[in-house]
């Protein structure tokens, strides 16, 4: 529920800050918070654990991207980009960096809310519920992965494209699918980005990565998640 949701606000512009508080605040989100920078923005990100970032691209010292870059280093926490740019290279900047969803300005706050519920669907946490795979367990919580003595993390973009395969267990996910997933409609381009993700994800969970039991290539068409046997799915 949307009370329930903390939402962070990054943009050096006050007024527009404020605008965007109001919009979720009216909407029923129990805790907005503010940040004018980058440096201001990573530390209550630290402090408030936001549910959500709505993240301006043009600041000045701190950029967005940048921004985007350094938290990416320790959370999966979910971004949705606002930029008054809407050139395609910025947008693939930004879902390279880890961005979630990208908005030009100006928006609609319909459309903002919009984005920003779909966002929160898409990566809604689930509490205490952790998968089982031959070699690891995945936490989905705390966006980890335990592998025999050893924890690894899961960026963001890798936990909403192990969220899709886990929804669908046993079934083809396409690679068009996945795609959508973490870039949302206009995913054209990003297919060998996608291999990536699936290779880190495979660094972190398989025995041995280079012959995968539990995400398995299924050629020309994509990937399947396999669960052991009485995973009681």
């Amino acid at each position: 529920m949307n009370q329930d949701r903390t939402i962070l606000i990054v943009d050096d512009e006050a007024e527009l800050r404020e605008m965007v508080r109001g919009i979720f605040a009216r909407a029923g989100y129990g805790r907005v918070v503010t940040a004018g920078s980058g440096p201001e923005a990573l530390s209550l990100c630290a402090s408030a654990r936001p549910d959500l970032v709505i993240l301006d691209v043009m600041m000045p010292g701190m950029d967005g991207f940048e921004v985007l870059r350094e938290l990416r280093r320790t959370s999966a926490v979910p971004v949705l980009m606002l930029t008054a740019r809407s050139e395609a290279e910025d947008k693939f900047t930004g879902f390279e960096s880890g961005a979630d969803d990208y908005l030009a300005k100006p928006f609609l706050p319909r459309e903002l809310l919009f984005r920003a519920q779909a966002i929160l669907r898409r990566t809604g946490r689930a509490a205490g519920r952790s998968v089982r795979l031959a070699a690891a367990e995945v936490d989905l919580e705390n966006a980890s992965v335990r592998r025999g003595d050893q924890t690894f993390p899961l960026t963001a973009k890798e936990l909403q494209l192990f969220r899709k395969l886990y929804e669908n267990a046993g079934r083809i996910v396409t690679t068009g699918a996945l795609c959508e997933t973490v870039c949302g409609p206009v995913w054209q381009g990003y297919e060998s980005t996608l291999a990536t993700h699936i290779r880190h994800l495979r660094e972190k969970m398989e025995a041995n990565p280079s012959r995968p039991v539990s995400i398995v290539t299924v050629k020309g068409l994509g990937y399947r998640l396999e669960l052991p046997r009485g995973d009681g799915r």
